[in-house]
């Protein structure tokens, strides 16, 4: 059950120096093993948990496994209050993760270095053409990508992952997958290997899968919609709010509880998932805010504003809805509709976390998720058992219930938001009005790693200790200022080696073309001009890749500072080089051009 890898050149966040090589692995047995085959080859894996010679977790499982346990404990106190705790022994956390993805042609993929290295293009023209039209989405699935999503699917199914849903999405090119619920340790395991799968599947088709949030400007980018609930191990959901939802005063408490997390550690969730790459989604008009809301719909909504005044007495039906025709049922309807620029959105019977980003692992975000919201039940559970003493009457845990809930509502509802996440007016008024923090990227959000009031929370559960918590903090920061690097460094590549020579080439056609119609006694004004024009955009291509290699020249031993300074400098150099590179992709001759172009990538057939 215990193995010892070699632990030295993995990541630590100054947990350990570089000559400490010992690490322990230990069996997961919750998560089951499995069979991967390659070729004859066929490897038995085991999930394990990794931790260093000191005990440290090095790992994103074992602070998942140890926050899921808290999470049961501080559930049970709540079911125990409420005498709901006969026969259940644990609480569990379930998760299903939407993954979406984008798939591109491989002779096209191995024909860009910035997709070969960095999983997105760092150049590319606007093409004519691009998702305006919205009609991917609902369009029928390309021949190829169906073969490969069934045979992503069996491979997933020896696996023993279940695969629940396939479909396009909406930027062209784009497609989602997802799994049946599972617990959360499980689910994160598989989703793991959902992404793994779809990686390797993928070249059977002639095709390569693109997991980066934002593989390409101008259109939407992916996400991993991460729905989160709560579950006896005999099955309740917890956050099933049934038919009289006003007088579930149980499922109350849950949500109620979540509503408090998502408020006081709205900071924490935001830093969560951030990352260099899910930065490029965050806040576009296509993705969740990074301001950390909470939608309930009209339903939910409407009971907790009776929460608030002393007493919910009534919960809002759906109805039916009548099409009009008479080969049609008439359908239920639901009591609210669901609102897709949240970033936290209650959809049923579960908490939609739509923030989180498609190259991502599950298991960072959940362990966070889990750990605040079982301090937000510590909290609740701790107030109810002081009001209530032992064996109170069902009038007295109602009246107590209801006047605690009341509480917590006017304390924190300003985290519910049901309108347009997307609104500049939502932006300021969340911001200036609500006083929510507002981390737009990155660099604002991963400090949050470093306060005291972060290391308390997960000090107090024994989920991480705090040096285990700032050296998150560290290595993510790392992360963020060396893939930025990366990727500027593949742009000065590019632009010197290819796009300088091609912008040339074509400016010498121009320039030989102008000479050859001036010898013949043509007017050539105003080709002079377009040339002069052109010169122009050819200067500032290389004026742009001279600042940006002078942006890289920059050190810090501080990964924050460092960061700053990439955010700062860095980005915007890259970001005008960009722009200077694209306007010359619309003037050079497309037999010049040593990329392919957006035009030819995003449409797969």
């Amino acid at each position: 059950m215990q193995g010892e890898p070699d632990a030295s050149s993995f990541p630590s966040g100054g947990l350990r120096a570089t000559f400490e090589a010992r690490g322990y692995t230990a069996w997961d047995p919750t998560s089951p093993v499995f069979l991967n085959r390659s070729g004859d080859t066929v490897t038995l894996c085991i999930p394990t948990a990794f931790v260093s010679w000191t005990g440290v977790a090095l790992d994103k499982k074992t602070p998942l496994l140890r926050s899921m346990e808290v999470l049961s404990e501080q559930a049970m106190r709540i079911l125990k209050i409420f005498g709901t705790d006969k026969g259940v022994s644990r609480v569990v956390t379930t998760l299903g993760a939407e993954q979406e993805y984008f798939l591109v042609d491989r002779n096209l993929y191995f024909a860009r270095p910035d997709l070969l290295a960095c999983d997105r293009t760092l150049f590319g023209a606007k093409p004519a053409k691009g998702q305006q039209l919205e009609d991917h989405y609902f369009g029928s699935i390309p021949a190829r990508v169906l073969a490969y999503m069934a045979e992503t699917e069996r491979e997933l199914y020896r696996l023993g992952v279940p695969i629940k849903t396939r479909h396009n999405e909406v930027a062209p090119g784009q497609f989602e997958v997802a799994p049946i619920f599972e617990t959360t340790n499980v689910a994160c395991d598989h989703q793991m290997l959902v992404m793994e799968t779809l990686k390797k599947v993928a070249p059977r088709f002639g095709l390569q899968c693109i997991l980066h949030e934002k593989p390409f400007a101008g259109i939407n980018g992916s996400g991993k919609h991460n729905n989160w609930s709560l579950s006896t191990d005999l099955g309740q959901n917890l956050l099933d709010p049934k038919g009289e939802t006003h007088n579930n005063l149980q499922f109350l408490v849950f949500m109620c509880a979540v509503i408090r997390a998502v408020d006081i550690y709205a900071d924490v969730l935001r830093a969560s998932i951030a990352s260099a790459s899910n930065d490029h989604r965050l806040g576009a008009n296509e993705a969740p805010p990074a301001i950390m809301s909470i939608f309930l719909g009209d339903m939910l909504s409407d009971i907790v504003t009776q929460v608030e005044k002393g007493e919910a007495k009534r919960t809002l039906k759906g109805g039916t809805l009548v099409l009009g025709a008479s080969s049609l049922p008439e359908l239920p309807r639901d009591t609210g509709d669901r609102n897709r620029t949240s970033p936290f959105a209650f959809t049923g019977n579960k908490f939609e976390f739509r923030a989180v980003g498609s190259s991502q692992s599950s298991a960072w975000p959940n362990t966070v998720l889990n750990t605040m919201v079982a301090e937000s039940l510590d909290f609740i559970a701790t107030q109810l058992e002081k009001s209530l003493g032992k064996s109170p009457s069902p009038a007295k845990l109602n009246s107590e219930v209801r006047d605690l809930l009341k509480k917590i509502v006017k304390q924190h509802k300003r985290v519910i938001f049901n309108g347009d996440g997307y609104s500049k007016e939502w932006h300021h008024e969340a911001e200036f009005d609500r006083k929510m923090p507002h981390l737009r990227d990155s660099v604002d959000a991963l400090p949050v790693f470093k306060a005291k009031k972060t290391a308390d929370l997960f000090a107090k559960y024994k989920v991480l200790s705090r040096a285990e918590t700032e050296s998150r903090a560290v290595i993510f920061m790392e992360k963020y200022v060396k893939q930025i690097a990366i990727e500027a460094e593949v742009m000065v590549t590019m632009a010197r080696t290819q796009f300088l020579p091609s912008a040339l080439a074509h400016q010498t056609r121009l320039a030989e073309a102008i000479a050859a119609a001036e010898a013949a006694g043509v007017d050539v004004d105003s080709q002079r001009t377009a040339l002069e024009r052109y010169v122009g955009l050819v200067s500032a291509m290389t004026e742009a890749t001279a600042t940006l290699m002078a942006a890289l020249e920059h050190h810090a031993d501080d990964p924050f500072k460092h960061a700053k300074q990439v955010k700062e400098e860095v980005k915007p150099a890259m970001s005008a080089l960009r722009s200077a590179v694209d306007a010359l992709e619309g003037e050079v001759s497309d037999d010049l051009w040593p990329v392919p172009t957006y035009r030819d990538i995003l449409f797969v057939k």
